[in-house]
């Protein structure tokens, strides 16, 4: 069964591209949910492997998505072009944090790094 993973993007392109990078690499996608609420309506109706999230949603900052994702033990990579590793850092240690532009490689890399050691 392959793993599913959570897209939280709320610039079109950027989300239907990753969505097709995460699939194409044999991942099940839900997504791009561009604001918070549909996100979490995703999460709660069944629960991911992993979350790609940008922070800042068409509806707000992506944080409290990302706690609730945290304390069921979701796996987070932050995908942003305005916030810093250091920044999320603080909130959340344990995610991986990729600034944007990020090429498909990278993404798939991180990706299968963080499967691999959750």
């Amino acid at each position: 069964m392959s793993q599913r993973i959570l897209v939280a993007e709320d610039e079109f392109i950027i989300g239907v591209d990753l969505c097709d990078t995460v699939e194409e690499a044999g991942f099940e996608v839900e997504g791009p949910h561009a604001g918070i609420s549909s996100a979490m309506l995703a999460f709660q109706k069944e629960k991911p492997d992993l979350a790609i999230l940008d922070i800042q949603l068409d509806d707000g900052s992506v944080f409290p998505l990302a706690k609730k994702l945290a304390d069921e033990n979701v796996p987070i990579i932050f995908h942003s072009g305005r916030h810093t590793h250091a920044e999320v850092e603080e909130q959340f240690p344990t995610a991986t944090t990729l600034a944007k532009p990020c090429p498909p490689s990278a993404m798939l890399e991180a990706v299968n790094t963080v499967l691999e050691t959750n």
